[in-house]
């Protein structure tokens, strides 16, 4: 029987090799996306033949309902969100609507519709904030920085509140950061990387940016899509941090990715203090040995890789516009 997986999000980074890595493991493949006067397929354009997509819309209980009752999934992939961190203080009622109560609409659905069905949730690592320890492993307390942050600390405990308390399989990946050259141009490496192409190409001439010291925990997107794969194929829900356990700084970011294409970052880097967040997030840092201990998930794709492959795509799609 070939199983059905049921993702929301599909039209963003994750949701995107999330498909693709889906579709080559013979699953049917089901989205959901909102209805938009253009439609934001970009993403999964290589693939959109071959996955059904459904209207519906986090905010609205009845197509997420109508969606799980028509679909009957195997599996649930929560992925949506409004995950653009800086958004979620000038948007922080829309922030919770979504990346909170949204979960508990999707679980609620599913209580409802199909029980039986696996869930994951997106959680993040935003929810550590103002780190109680460092490594961060699944026992690390959260304190949350961010409207973000505190929204995906909801969507985490409603998870485990629907596991304990209607034995649901509902498990949370709290995956680090991830990118490729799918992210949105707001988030700082992909930023990077476009302006570096652009840079290159001479197209642009500055990069402004925050802060520079912040670090992160920064891995490669088609590595974690593996990860949330093996956290529902597990013979019972529990939660995984994810991520490589090594930080870089957006001053060692910028400087991969200006060495990538033979220049010096110093010469084009300025700071717009416009650009730092009102509370920053201190060093996040995963202890991923639970996902490799029990799942066997390591990543595989360094972070000079990652920013070198994220250069030469932003070049390439450049180059491309001004054919």
């Amino acid at each position: 029987m070939q199983k059905k997986a049921f993702i929301t999000g599909i039209t963003g980074q994750d949701g995107s090799y999330l498909a693709e890595f889906l579709l080559k493991k013979n699953y049917q493949v089901f989205g959901l996306t909102r209805r938009t006067s253009t439609s934001n397929y970009d993403r999964i354009k290589d693939i959109v033949d071959q996955i059904t997509l459904v209207s519906g819309d986090l905010l609205d209980q009845h197509s997420l309902s109508h969606a799980i009752k028509e679909i009957q999934p195997d599996e649930v992939y929560n992925l949506a969100a409004q995950s653009f961190v800086p958004a979620s203080w000038t948007q922080p009622v829309l922030t919770g609507e979504f990346t909170a109560l949204g979960v508990t609409r999707v679980l609620e659905a599913l209580r409802i519709a199909k029980p039986d069905a696996k869930f994951y949730q997106a959680s993040s690592s935003e929810m550590f904030g103002k780190v109680r320890q460092t490594p961060q492993n699944e026992t690390t307390p959260f304190y949350p920085r961010s409207p973000y942050g505190v929204a995906k600390v909801y969507g985490y405990w409603i998870t485990v509140n629907y596991r304990e308390s209607y034995n649901m399989f509902a498990a949370s990946g709290i995956l680090f950061n991830h990118e490729s050259e799918r992210r949105g141009l707001e988030f700082v490496t992909r930023k990077i990387s476009h302006a570096v192409a652009r840079i290159k190409l001479g197209k642009q001439s500055k990069l402004s940016l925050g802060n520079l010291e912040s670090k992160r925990d920064w891995g490669y997107a088609p590595d974690y899509v593996e990860a949330i794969w093996m956290i529902l194929q597990q013979d019972k829900p529990q939660d995984f941090v994810v991520g490589t356990g090594k930080t870089w700084s957006v001053k060692q970011c910028a400087e991969i990715a200006f060495a990538a294409v033979g220049l010096n970052w110093q010469d084009y880097v300025e700071i717009d203090q416009a650009l730092i967040r009102p509370a920053e997030v201190d060093l996040l840092r995963a202890d991923a040995s639970k996902a490799k201990k029990v799942l066997g998930w390591q990543p595989k794709t360094s972070f000079e890789t990652m920013m070198r492959i994220m250069v030469e795509a932003d070049i390439k799609r450049e180059k491309s516009l001004s054919l």
